[in-house]
């Protein structure tokens, strides 16, 4: 059961998450990283760690972050319990938010009895045909990144990039090791890097098959 203080976090957290801003404009959000001291500015998907650098600076009285680390695995942040920060984007036509290294979750879980994600899920936009929006980042950062040269020499598609998210909710959910079974599968499973290592399997949840006892609260905008 959940305790009150972790109740009280998440009221917390709720009322403070009221003040980030429902329209994230691409441009707008990897400048503000980037003149912000975020060291993520560059990412392609950046909208996952613009979410991160926004909870960073409205929930910095409430969590501690960095969270706890397990092995090579870091927590986005504490309180109570182990939290991470998500999004989704509500239009990609599927259900599914991957979180964290499925051993790390099992391992915070049995210390502290819960593991939190805050998700913050809204309607995205993409970069228009011609590309502009990726060419004005690439300029940004100086140049395309080693990941994209290794794309275009094995001919493989360039993936749509995020310019716009009209935010429309962000869910605060606690899962016990049986509420995360309900609505869990996984990411990375028999992956492999390319030195050929195995990759660490990763938590997804189904956000249509979130229980209702891991959902505690909801801030709509």
């Amino acid at each position: 059961m959940l305790t009150s203080k972790i109740i009280d976090t998440v009221e917390q957290l709720q009322a403070t998450s009221q003040n980030i801003p429902k329209i994230w404009d691409g441009r707008s959000a990897i400048l503000e990283m980037k003149e912000g001291g975020s060291t993520q500015w560059r990412q392609m998907e950046w909208m996952g760690f613009y979410f991160e650098f926004l909870c960073q600076t409205h929930f910095e009285d409430i969590v501690d972050m960095p969270g706890k680390r397990y092995g090579r695995t870091e927590f986005d942040a504490f309180a109570e319990i182990s939290w991470d920060f998500k999004t989704h984007a509500a239009n990609s036509g599927n259900y599914t938010v991957i979180t964290n290294d499925r051993e790390a979750i099992a391992s915070t879980i049995s210390d502290y009895g819960y593991y939190g994600v805050i998700i913050a899920i809204g309607e995205v936009e993409y970069n228009d045909e011609n590309g502009t929006f990726k060419r004005w980042h690439d300029a940004l950062k100086g140049g395309i990144s080693e990941y994209e040269i290794d794309r275009i020499k094995r001919d493989a598609p360039s993936r749509k990039r995020k310019t716009k998210v009209a935010l429309s909710e962000i869910r605060f959910a606690c899962f016990n090791a049986e509420t995360l079974s309900e609505c869990a599968g996984s990411f990375q499973k028999g992956f492999r890097n390319a030195d050929g290592n195995p990759r660490r399997e990763k938590v997804t949840i189904n956000l249509r098959r979130l229980p209702d006892d891991a959902l505690i609260a909801i801030q709509e905008f």
